[in-house]
């Protein structure tokens, strides 16, 4: 499936790296294993899994670890993220890492992409999974 703004062989490095990342998951409850996988500004990629805890609102999503690995490496934008589960139902980010996907791109900017064992699945854009969304730009001059 090609995906408008990224090379074929970028979008197997992205879904490379995110289903190596899925394989790291910390998943005792669930047992649902997610890995993401964040292009930053500079053309890197920045791999996270999901990791729960025993207290289920302490844990946190692949994307979050993926976007602290970015941060951690100097990336402030994300141009691209690619996100990996398992099951016949296609992942996307969960409410909060979309909102968190927010903080570092523009929402028509960020190409979201599902992809699984068998290859990308799907591809949307940031605006449309979080259309009308609250961003930095919010709290310009507030």
């Amino acid at each position: 499936m090609h995906i408008p703004g990224l090379t074929d062989s970028l979008v197997q490095q992205l879904l490379k790296a995110a289903m190596d990342a899925r394989q790291h998951s910390y998943a005792p409850y669930s047992k649902y294993l997610v890995g993401a996988a964040v292009l930053d500004e500079h053309g890197r990629i920045h791999a996270g899994c999901n990791i729960e805890n025993a207290a289920y609102p302490q844990g946190w999503c692949a994307e979050t670890t993926a976007l602290g690995h970015m941060i951690m490496a100097g990336g402030r934008v994300a141009r691209a993220v690619m996100v990996t589960g398992a099951g016949s139902e296609i992942i996307t980010p969960c409410g909060g890492c979309r909102q968190k996907l927010r903080e570092f791109a523009q929402p028509a900017d960020l190409i979201v992409i599902a992809g699984d064992s068998t290859g990308v699945r799907a591809h949307w854009t940031l605006e449309q999974l979080l259309p009308a969304s609250f961003g930095p730009d919010h709290l310009k001059n507030a």
